[in-house]
């Protein structure tokens, strides 16, 4: 969901290389399925996913891209629509999502790269709500498509080292699954239910979108991606009002209004 404040986190491990992840929809005709899909299931609750085998980011078909303002303006292109009207006429929209929090003015409130600039510092503040459940983490990519979840003051370590250098980012929090490790702060028994989404870098070499479709705690979503999905480093993007989904091959296409988004585009040249 949106936040409204502007403060983060402490230190702890957590690093992530990546891929993508598990299970294709063989019902979406739309679907390159080999190299991408989405798919929806009803357990252990309901949920869409979609996923992106990290191979296909590096051959210059795919690429996984953050978008936040309209081309030449300050101003937030706020919805899938909008997005997929900016887009050049060879590239196509295969699948999006919600990429992490804001503010009231749809800013990022945490670390933000877009095509190697970055627009908001990493946010390494102490403070309040689901961003400062600690350990946070930030999920980036270099250029050449190499995806990674990263806990946010180990990447700083590794920006100042110069170490890394980010092509895009996006900070966000909680950290959902820690190197095949359940966030240390989540209780099963939490009677805090809410709509959710985040994503995974996965055993199987891909990196997996996931929205749930129902109420959940953190404790029950991040077992989806450690248990059900496979993926032993996973990364809260947001939930509430602003967990959204653009994927039309599970006819999959929310109108809500959000912040940076994160996508997959095909190149069709």
């Amino acid at each position: 969901m949106p936040s409204f404040t502007r403060t983060t986190c402490l230190p702890t491990v957590a690093l992530l290389c990546v891929s993508a992840c598990q299970p294709v929809n063989t019902d979406a005709s739309s679907n390159d399925t080999e190299n991408w899909s989405c798919q929806s299931r009803d357990t252990p609750f309901s949920y869409s996913a979609c996923r992106i085998n990290a191979d296909a980011l590096t051959d210059g078909r795919y690429s996984l891209q953050l978008f936040w303002q309209q081309t030449g303006s300050d101003q937030p292109l706020l919805t899938f629509d909008n997005l997929m009207a900016t887009l050049p006429a060879e590239n196509t929209l295969s699948f999006a999502m919600n990429a992490g929090m804001y503010n009231e003015d749809y800013a990022p409130i945490g670390y933000t790269v877009i095509e190697g600039e970055e627009v908001r510092s990493l946010n390494l503040k102490e403070g309040g709500g689901n961003f400062h459940l600690l350990p946070n983490g930030v999920l980036w990519w270099d250029e050449s498509g190499n995806v990674q979840v990263t806990e946010s003051h180990a990447l700083n370590e590794q920006i100042n080292d110069d170490a890394v250098q980010p092509w895009y980012a996006t900070q966000s929090g909680p950290m959902l699954v820690i190197d095949d490790e359940i966030h240390p702060q989540f209780n099963p028994e939490s009677t805090s239910l809410k709509m959710r989404n985040g994503a995974g870098v996965c055993s199987d070499g891909s990196i997996q979108f996931v929205n749930s479709e129902q109420p959940v705690n953190f404790h029950e979503f991040a077992t989806l991606f450690k248990d059900e999905l496979g993926c032993p480093n996973a990364l809260f993007l947001d939930g509430g009002i602003a967990s959204a989904l653009y994927a039309p091959s599970i006819d999959k296409q929310d109108k809500k209004e959000m912040g940076v988004m994160i996508a997959v585009i095909e190149n069709d040249n």
